[in-house]
């Protein structure tokens, strides 16, 4: 896929406490995520979402890094008739332009960097109620916060997992791989 889709913002989750991101010119990637940020570590605890495994077992972070696109952002926005819907307000890193679907790109897809840096797309973000209540803590509507999971489903981005540390700029060009 070489359509042209570019960085258009990168994020940090690194305040304690919350999952709102702040955004940054460049984040730096190792394996294990973005040092300093809340998803960073190669094991996390095992939450709702692994009803295999006992709650709090040691598992892979496969959610080391969090994608929304600046288009899916745009639709949920329409749908909660809202303005905007920013970056920060969803706990992303990195906020791509040029895909709109971003959030149906297959398990096991490539996002490649300039520098190298890659990335492998682990599935998509399921919306939960946390970026509600910002949102509506944000934008001062009572009640919007519950607008927020049916207008996100299918269009909250995605979670991935660092398979090439390096460099991932604002302005990048991205370079998608669909699996075979």
């Amino acid at each position: 896929m070489t359509a042209n889709i570019t960085v258009e913002h990168v994020l940090i989750a690194d305040s304690k406490g919350s999952f709102v991101t702040r955004p940054l010119p460049e984040i730096q990637v190792e394996l294990a995520g973005i040092p300093g940020d809340r998803h960073y570590g190669l094991l996390r605890p095992a939450d709702v979402r692994q009803k295999i495994y006992k709650r709090g077992t040691m598992i892979a972070n496969r959610r080391q890094i969090s994608i929304i696109s600046y288009e899916e952002c745009a639709e949920i926005a329409a749908r909660m008739k809202l303005p905007e819907i920013q970056a920060e307000w969803l706990g992303a890193n990195i906020m791509l332009k040029g895909l709109e679907s971003l959030t149906t790109l297959p398990l096991g897809t490539r996002i490649l960097f300039p520098d190298g840096t890659g990335l492998i797309c682990e599935g998509e973000n399921p919306p939960c109620i946390l970026p509600g209540k910002v949102i509506e803590s944000v934008s001062g509507i009572e009640g919007i916060k519950s607008r927020f999971v049916p207008a996100a489903k299918q269009r909250r981005g995605i979670v991935c997992s660092v398979e090439r540390e390096g460099m991932i700029r604002s302005g990048d060009e991205v370079h998608i791989i669909l699996p075979k």
